[in-house]
């Protein structure tokens, strides 16, 4: 059997698809998966070893992709009506979308706005017409992912991580992705953590490096701070962050690729639906999350302070 997963959409996004490849090739072991998505996130599809073929979709000349199966997991009208135009035999997708009634012919109902499930958990259940056994437990779910270990050797990105110390990495902006936790939060935070113990690397864009620069440039000036901005295409990025011990960042693609990795992960969220943890926390064997407080609706997170933050890190091993 041939299955394509289609998920057009971001980082952390596609990460939390990524299990639903290592349930089915559980499932069905003889099954080829294939991953249907942007370019950009090839290298994260291509670090799951439970996806056998990754195909670009390109708007204006779509492939011909052989596929017995097609899950939706991202709704698309072009990609509905492309599948359907394909023959695909069997093709999966939410009842939510009026454009599905058309172009699928397996619907589940499946609503995200106001569900309780965590986006992976919503994501299996799409596997409905497949499989008996789809719904998975949230400390389940990580053992799916097939991420594999760094495909460069750590003497590549050993000049920049401290062999003696607990290399962390903070992740402070989102490209407006999400709700941030201030950045005069993680220069304080930076202050507060023994330097004896940590290392601290400054991760982003080169454009976030310097908006960064910009609007706090103390953080750069504290002696245990490394500027890591802009250093990394990204798949040495997603191996840098596998060689590092611990991510600190909002809700965002490097927070999902820390927690996928093993390493320690600490999520910074909103309580609000739907971008509250509960749909969107970072999964994996050391990750975990801190919410803001409910009755406080701002713009960032400034209302989880630097103490509980330092206090979580601290504990770190």
């Amino acid at each position: 059997m041939r299955i394509l997963l289609s998920r057009t959409d971001s980082i952390g996004d596609v990460i939390l698809t990524l299990p639903m490849a290592g349930v089915l090739k559980k499932a069905l072991p003889q099954a080829q998966i294939s991953f249907l998505g942007k370019s950009y996130t090839r290298a994260i599809v291509q670090h799951c070893a439970f996806v056998d073929n990754f195909y670009e979709w390109d708007e204006e000349d779509p492939l011909t992709i052989p596929a017995d199966v097609i899950i939706h997991v991202l709704p698309r009208s072009a990609i509905s009506r492309w599948a359907k135009k394909q023959k695909i035999p069997q093709r999966i997708g939410t009842s939510h979308r009026l454009f599905h009634w058309t172009t699928c012919n397996h619907l589940i109902n499946l609503g995200r706005k106001n569900s309780n499930l965590h986006e992976s958990q919503l994501n299996l259940q799409l596997l409905q017409p497949l499989l008996k056994q789809f719904n998975h437990s949230l400390s389940e779910i990580p053992n799916y992912y097939g991420w594999k270990p760094p495909q460069q050797p750590w003497d590549k990105f050993g000049h920049r991580l401290a062999s003696n110390k607990f290399n962390l990495l903070l992740h402070p902006k989102s490209k407006g992705s999400a709700k941030e936790w201030p950045l005069r939060h993680y220069l304080s935070l930076a202050k507060q953590l023994n330097p004896q113990k940590f290392q601290i690397l400054i991760t982003g864009t080169a454009q976030e490096g310097e908006q960064i620069k910009a609007e706090c440039p103390d953080i750069f000036s504290l002696p245990q701070v490394r500027d890591t901005t802009g250093a990394f295409s990204l798949p040495e990025f997603i191996d840098f962050i596998s060689y590092a011990d611990g991510l600190i960042a909002c809700s965002t693609g490097p927070l999902h690729i820390a927690a996928a990795s093993g390493i320690y992960a600490l999520g910074l969220y909103p309580s609000q639906r739907p971008m509250h943890a509960g749909r969107w926390g970072p999964l994996g064997k050391k990750a975990n999350y801190i919410e803001a407080s409910y009755a406080r609706i701002s713009d960032d997170l400034a209302d989880i302070s630097v103490e509980e933050v330092a206090d979580r890190v601290s504990n770190w091993k």
